[in-house]
């Protein structure tokens, strides 16, 4: 498959340097203000290689990038609320020009799911989406593996960064500060972490859930969110007293969306540590499904990412 590249951050760059060994070409890469583009093949380490010295993936408009030869767009731009450009347009723009869509960016279908999904029926196009909800996890694929009228409930922890400031938390009686300053140091958080330690990035997920599960309907504005700014140290202290402990939960339950930190057993499969990710999925048949590991990376996503690549293929 040719591949067409949105977005040039830890994601986009990673499914540039693994697509080869899928056995996909990478026609065309770009960034917010420049693009790289052979309908024969880019040397991808040339582009990669450009973008970490000059700041600049090439000398090509990014705007010509849909106009070009590829047969699935890779959507790996920032996720952004609201009306979720330019992921959106980049994704209507594919689909009206027959394309196919891979995302790794949540936005399209948790703020405009319904007019993907539209846009979609009228195009030969297809939009998978597995490595928009849990990285490495290939939460999406099972739930379609199953049936989704199979699937009663989804709780889990969604979102590494939350998860590791609270483990340290937990583990070393450090306060939530001094957690956060650690793990930006380490990388695990951003420079402004909103979007993880408010749950916003865990809702969003569990938005995409609900869409996938309900065939739709569902923003981020359903979601009833709760983050993890004002847990104190003590709280940690006092939860592992009683054998205990405290995770950011994310979870679609009868029509309802929430994500908040909660009490759970200290030994419990919800009690992942460190980056961890789990999601857990409730069946009418199968009992509870237990699906864990790393829920983030540029290479653990692009995984997810190449892997419904091979679907469309």
């Amino acid at each position: 498959m040719k591949l067409a590249i949105m977005g040039a951050g830890a994601v986009g760059a990673s499914v540039a340097e693994l697509a080869s060994t899928y056995g996909h070409e990478v026609t065309a890469i770009a960034d917010s203000n420049s693009a790289a583009i052979d309908p024969d093949g880019l040397d991808t380490d040339a582009v990669l290689t450009s973008k970490r010295t000059s700041g600049a993936v090439g000398n090509d408009d990014p705007d010509d990038v849909l106009d070009g030869t590829y047969d699935v767009l890779v959507e790996a731009t920032p996720t952004t609320l609201g009306d979720a450009e330019p992921g959106y347009s980049h994704t209507v723009g594919a689909l009206e020009r027959d394309r196919h869509v891979v995302l790794a960016n949540k936005g399209p279908v948790a703020e405009r799911y319904d007019e993907v999904r539209t846009r979609e029926r009228n195009s030969d196009g297809r939009v998978l989406f597995d490595a928009a909800v849990g990285g490495a996890i290939p939460v999406l694929t099972t739930i379609n593996d199953i049936g989704r009228s199979n699937v009663t409930a989804v709780r889990g922890v969604l979102n590494g960064t939350a998860n590791f400031i609270l483990s340290r938390m937990a583990a070393e009686s450090l306060d939530y500060e001094h957690v956060l300053a650690e793990a930006q140091d380490l990388g695990v958080a951003e420079a402004d972490p909103t979007f993880d330690v408010d749950g916003t990035d865990a809702a969003l997920k569990c938005v995409i859930l609900a869409n996938v599960l309900f065939d739709g309907g569902y923003t981020l504005s359903d979601a009833s969110t709760t983050g993890i700014r004002n847990i104190p140290g003590t709280a940690l202290q006092l939860a592992a007293e009683d054998g205990r402990t405290i995770r950011l939960v994310g979870e679609v339950v009868d029509d309802e969306i929430c994500v908040e930190p909660r009490l759970v057993p200290e030994t419990g499969t919800l009690a992942v540590s460190g980056t961890q990710n789990i999601v857990q999925l409730h069946t009418e048949h199968a009992g509870r499904l237990n699906i864990s590991g790393r829920g983030a990376g540029g290479h653990e996503t692009a995984t997810a990412v190449l892997g419904d690549i091979s679907r469309l293929g």
